[in-house]
């Protein structure tokens, strides 16, 4: 509110001072005599004398205008050119001192307007064209710090630490305050109030302000909870199953979060759900040093069954398996003799399964491929048998993560898996298809 204040106590018209007076007498009476000299009739010299210095205080406040845009301008543009330093080529940029030249003209002309209407019956006219001239001033210095605060948030996006955060959402309320600012003093300068009677007033009103600028607060506290909780940044995969989101985020403003799916659509999203609902952020699989694969492949129970001594020796000859088939028959021999068991009978003591054999055999080839991260968790389990067979699920991670690639490891790994399980004894569990029916022996 003192800012305000501070900033309304000098929308105030120009009033002439005595020597101001004392100028605009001299330039009228100059004025005068020029008009006088090219033969104009005195009566309209005397009405024609404020208009030709007014228009004389436009020409020469716009020729400045034109050395400042056209040399000061050019000058400081060649200056921040030889400097080293990327920053203040983005402060110093065409945008923001083409804005700052354009404050030069409505200044100047606002300050020289009493030598053009230095006498009492001109105070209307002169307040009139006061309040325009600061409106546009208002207008134009609005302008000129949005422009300002882009070249901050381009310095900003320059910067490692603060390149993916979501600054933007940050500039566009500031924005909205210096707008709404400026449209304060607009109506304040206009209607000859106090912007802070004006707020006082719109203080009743404050209720239609919250809803007609709910999702601009709400984003605006969203977006301080995602960045300061570091839930989401700019490049981040998310999914947002209830949006329909899955892709990489593009854009964080206050108002939305645009994300380009894996099709190429973008869809945009309230910040606000994104911190009332949940959502996954992939940034973390990422980072780490692999992408989880996790996929089963039903096993017919029916195939499952004991290892025969023609398997074992099969199996033997398995250079990923030989070893494992050589320590686990001895352990087994070992464990069977000294518990003087009836090998006769197959449930007695203790026998490797074809399954078993084949666990073994999955978790051994998934060591033993370069684009498997061994560092991270690897391995082969049973899920709970169902009435579509044994789940042999495969966990590891990929080390390649990104999606083309890791989808093409994952179909080469299992190719391999659907097509080695019948050297093992095994079948995969599938539902009897037409084909399938042809095959059984008609009874008639």
């Amino acid at each position: 509110m003192n800012i305000i204040n501070a900033v309304s106590d000098s929308i105030i018209v120009v009033k002439p001072n005595q020597d101001v007076v004392n100028m605009s007498n001299t330039a009228i009476k100059a004025v005068n005599e020029g008009l006088k000299s090219i033969g104009m009739n005195a009566a309209w010299v005397d009405k024609s004398d404020n208009i030709v210095l007014l228009i004389f205080i436009i020409l020469l406040a716009f020729f400045a205008n034109f050395i400042c845009h056209r040399v000061v301008l050019k000058t400081i543009a060649k200056i921040v050119s030889h400097t080293k330093a990327k920053w203040d080529d983005i402060l110093f940029s065409d945008d923001v001192l083409v804005h700052a030249s354009h404050l030069v003209a409505p200044i100047l002309i606002y300050i020289a307007l009493p030598m053009a209407f230095p006498g009492t019956e001109n105070h209307s006219v002169l307040e009139f064209l006061s309040r325009l001239c600061m409106v546009y001033i208002i207008l134009v210095s609005v302008s000129f710090i949005s422009s300002i605060l882009n070249s901050f948030y381009n310095i900003f996006m320059q910067m490692e630490q603060f390149k993916n955060r979501p600054i933007n959402g940050f500039v566009q309320i500031i924005k909205l305050l210096i707008y709404f600012l400026g449209v304060i003093l607009i109506i304040s300068t206009l209607i000859n109030k106090s912007p802070t009677a004006l707020l006082t007033g719109l203080g009743a009103s404050a209720a239609i302000l919250m809803l007609v600028f709910k999702d601009s607060i709400m984003g605006f506290v969203s977006g301080i909870q995602l960045s300061a909780n570091h839930m989401l940044k700019v490049g981040d995969w998310i999914t947002v199953p209830k949006c329909g989101a899955d892709g990489n985020v593009i854009e964080v403003t206050l108002n939305t979060v645009k994300v380009r799916n894996w099709d190429e659509t973008i869809t945009t999203i309230p910040p606000y759900l994104l911190v009332s609902d949940s959502f996954i952020n992939w940034e973390g699989m990422s980072q780490s040093g692999g992408r989880r694969v996790q996929r089963a492949i039903n096993i017919d129970m029916r195939s499952v069954h004991f290892c025969t001594q023609e398997m074992l020796d099969k199996f033997r000859r398995i250079a990923l398996l030989s070893d494992y088939i050589d320590g686990m028959q001895k352990e087994l021999t070992d464990y069977n003799k000294k518990k003087n068991i009836d090998n006769s009978v197959l449930v007695n003591g203790r026998r490797q399964t074809n399954l078993g054999v084949f666990r073994t055999y999955l978790t051994e080839y998934l060591k033993s491929l370069p684009v498997v991260n061994k560092n991270m968790t690897l391995m082969v389990r049973q899920l709970q048998p169902t009435e579509t067979g044994i789940p042999l699920q495969l966990y590891f991670f990929s080390s390649i993560k990104k999606w083309e690639k890791y989808e093409a490891i994952q179909a080469d790994i299992f190719d391999h898996v659907l097509a080695i399980i019948p050297e093992f004894g095994l079948r995969v569990f599938q539902n009897p298809i037409g084909e399938d029916f042809k095959q059984w022996p008609d009874k008639n």
